[in-house]
């Protein structure tokens, strides 16, 4: 559907751009779409690297500018035997590899690994898992309201965060609203934006996004990512003269502002984006106590260089081959 809609954008809406997707198997669908037609998407989630295309402007995190930061953080700061748990498709399953590669460089541990259907929410046989594994962290790249089944189950097998933390990479402020925050009260995320980030560029961020919004609303990494995305591509088509991508193609490359989450600027070899790396504890407000942060943009390298990038690649056609053809795991079948 993701890759009908923007091939349908691209070839009779006449759009000048698409900012879109969210998880990194939509991404990875209609990416040919994308270089077929020669268009360009804006995409604004942090992902798990490992590509590189001229028709895309990655706005979100590469694995440098989120997993492995947080990796170092969390064995200098909450214990060294992590547990990985995630949805089964393409972005926990990479991001994964790279955890336990740069655990083990860091002398940590990863004492378990289990994943769940992308909307599943039985997490009976994973938290019973973590309870025999006893792990010191939980690595969490768990996608949308699987979230939520999570939680509830953690919490109902007792498991807080004062026994065993989990640090998140898909949870923003968003999630904590609908899970609830008192529920995730202590728990952790590794994101490159927090709406408590205390700038005066955040702070006027915020107050339009509520003034247009509501003044319950809140604003996460994603929507910061998709904001700038927008204002960067305004930018190089007055600086192009032209809305046609042919055109600004070349003005995108270098594009600089002070964002919401601090100064951004997209990389002109690689279209991915400088960008400040934080970790936040989430508080009983719903907000993110920010921990620590890199204090500049880091740059971001897509492709971890503990293994060759043809390695990495062999890597993903051999996750594409066995979901046959696709980029998450099929569906588990219903029992009769």
């Amino acid at each position: 559907m993701f890759a009908a809609a923007a091939d349908r954008l691209i070839t009779q809406d006449k759009v000048s751009a698409v900012f879109g997707c969210w998880t990194s198997a939509c991404r990875k669908t209609v990416k040919p779409v994308f270089e077929r037609r020669d268009a360009v998407l804006f995409y604004p989630v942090q992902y798990e690297g490992l590509e590189q295309s001229p028709n895309i402007v990655y706005t979100g995190a590469a694995p440098n500018q989120q997993i492995i930061p947080a990796i170092k953080w969390t064995l200098d700061h909450l214990g060294r035997r992590l547990f990985l748990v995630g949805s089964d498709y393409v972005f926990p399953r990479t991001a994964n590899k790279i955890i336990a590669a740069q655990t083990a460089a860091l002398q940590g541990e990863v004492v378990g690994e289990a994943y769940a259907p992308l909307g599943g929410q039985d997490f009976t046989a994973i938290i019973e898992a973590i309870r025999r594994t006893r792990p010191d962290v939980i690595f969490n790249t768990i996608n949308g309201d699987s979230n939520l089944g999570f939680f509830k189950a953690l919490r109902a097998a007792g498991i807080t965060p004062d026994r065993i933390p989990v640090m998140s990479f898909s949870i923003a402020e968003s999630e904590v609203k609908a899970i609830g925050p008192a529920m995730l009260d202590g728990d952790y995320a590794a994101r490159n934006y927090f709406q408590s980030v205390d700038t005066p560029e955040n702070q006027a961020f915020v107050a339009g996004f509520r003034e247009r919004y509501g003044k319950d609303t809140v604003t996460t990494a994603p929507m910061e990512a998709a904001y700038f995305g927008v204002m960067l591509w305004a930018k190089a088509v007055e600086e192009a003269g032209s809305p046609d991508f042919r055109d600004f193609r070349a003005a995108i490359k270098g594009q600089s502002m002070a964002s919401p989450g601090g100064t951004v600027t997209i990389d002109p070899i690689t279209q991915h984006t400088w960008k400040t790396v934080r970790i936040g504890r989430i508080r009983r407000d719903g907000n993110f106590e920010i921990l620590w942060d890199s204090q500049r943009p880091v740059r971001p390298v897509p492709f971890p260089s503990f293994l060759p990038k043809g390695e990495w690649l062999q890597f993903l056609d051999r996750l594409y081959r066995g979901w046959n053809g696709n980029w998450a795991a099929p569906a588990p079948k219903e029992a009769k």
